[in-house]
C-alpha cells in the first residue's frame, strides 16, 4: 500500500458534489489552500461498512471552517450522505475517510474573501497507523522540539491544515531517531499531545490527560474518556508538567488513526502496557463495531 502514491490509487473521489475518477481529482497550483493553508479537514474511520461518529466529525469540519472564516457550501447531512455513498462506491468496509474543504484559486494573496470554497472526500484502505507488533508492546515517543502554540496565536480549536506543519516536522525528526512518534509540549512547557493523537497517563488507577485548551479535543479522546467513566475509572483533565511523567505507570495515545495505542517510552520515561490501557483498547474496538455486527453476535 505504501509503495503506491496516493494520486495513483483506484476508485472515485467526491469533489464539489460529483463523483470523479481518483486520478481526475485535481486542483490548480495557485490554489489558496496550498499557499496559505486555508484548508480544514477531518480524519474518520469506517468499520464494517459504517463510519464511526460520522456526523460528529462533519459538524466539526463545519466548525473548523467557520473558525477559519469561510462556510462550506454543503450541509452536514449532504456531506454525511456523500461519505456513506462513496464508501459503498469504493467497495470498502474498513477504511479511512478524509473530508477536506479549502479556498480555491480565484484570488492569490493573503486576502481571498471571494475565492470559491471547495470540498472533497477521499476514502481508502489504511491499516494500523503504527506497526501492529510494536503497538502491542507499546510504541516509543521522542520529545518534540516544536511546541503547540498559544491559542492567541493560532486557531487551535480548528482542525486546520496549517497547524500540522510542526507535527510533520516533529514526527519526521522522531522517526529519524528510531521512534514511532513524538510528544509535544505546549507554549507553557506543559504536556500537550502527540503529533496526531491525544495522550493519557495512568497513576493509581486514575486517568490523567492534559486539558485541551491549545490543541484539538479529539473525538476519540472524548469517546475513550466516556468508556473509562463507564468502567468507573476516574478521568482527571489538568495541566501536566513533563517531569511528572516519571510518576505515571501507563501511557497511551488516542485518535482516529491511532485508535488506542499503548506507549512504552516517552523520551527518558518508561511505562508498562498495563490493564487499564489494554481494557480501554478492547472497549474502544468494541465501541466502533457496527450495530448490526454486535446484534449478530
Amino acid at each position: 500500500m505504501a509503495s503506491v502514491p496516493f494520486d495513483q490509487l483506484d476508485g472515485f473521489i467526491w469533489m464539489n458534489g460529483e463523483f470523479v475518477k481518483w486520478a481526475d481529482a485535481k486542483i490548480h497550483v495557485l490554489t489558496h489552500g496550498l499557499h496559505y493553508a486555508s484548508a480544514v479537514f477531518e480524519g474518520e474511520r469506517a468499520y464494517g461498512g459504517e463510519i464511526f461518529k460520522l456526523t460528529e466529525h462533519t459538524e466539526r469540519l463545519h466548525e473548523s471552517a467557520r473558525i477559519l472564516g469561510f462556510k462550506i457550501p454543503y450541509s452536514v447531512a449532504e456531506i454525511d450522505d456523500a461519505c456513506r455513498v462513496l464508501l459503498k462506491k469504493q467497495g470498502l468496509l474498513d477504511a479511512y475517510v478524509r473530508p477536506i474543504a479549502w479556498r480555491g484559486s480565484e484570488m492569490m494573496g493573503v486576502a481571498a474573501q471571494s475565492n470559491r470554497i471547495n470540498c472533497a472526500i477521499a476514502i481508502w484502505q489504511w491499516p494500523s497507523y503504527f506497526d501492529p507488533a510494536q503497538k502491542l508492546k507499546g510504541i516509543r515517543l521522542d520529545l518534540a522540539e516544536y511546541r503547540r502554540p498559544d491559542p492567541l496565536t493560532a486557531p487551535s480549536k480548528s482542525k486546520a491544515a496549517g497547524l500540522y506543519m510542526i507535527c510533520t516536522l516533529s514526527k519526521h525528526a522522531a522517526e529519524a531517531k528510531g521512534y514511532a512518534d513524538a510528544m509535544m509540549l505546549d507554549w507553557r512547557g506543559q504536556v500537550a499531545e502527540a503529533t496526531g493523537a491525544n495522550i493519557f497517563f495512568v497513576r493509581d488507577g486514575k486517568l490523567h490527560t492534559p486539558k485541551a485548551d491549545c490543541f484539538l479535543d479529539g473525538i476519540t479522546r472524548r469517546t475513550v474518556m466516556g468508556l473509562a467513566k463507564d468502567r468507573g475509572i476516574e478521568v482527571i483533565e489538568r495541566a501536566i508538567l513533563p517531569e511528572e511523567l516519571e510518576g505515571f505507570e501507563q501511557c497511551f495515545l488516542t485518535g482516529t488513526a491511532a485508535e488506542v495505542t499503548p506507549v512504552s517510552e516517552v523520551g527518558p520515561y518508561s511505562f508498562q502496557v498495563g490493564e487499564i490501557a489494554k481494557t480501554l483498547m478492547e472497549d474502544y474496538y468494541a465501541a466502533v463495531q457496527p450495530r448490526q455486527a454486535i446484534a449478530a453476535e
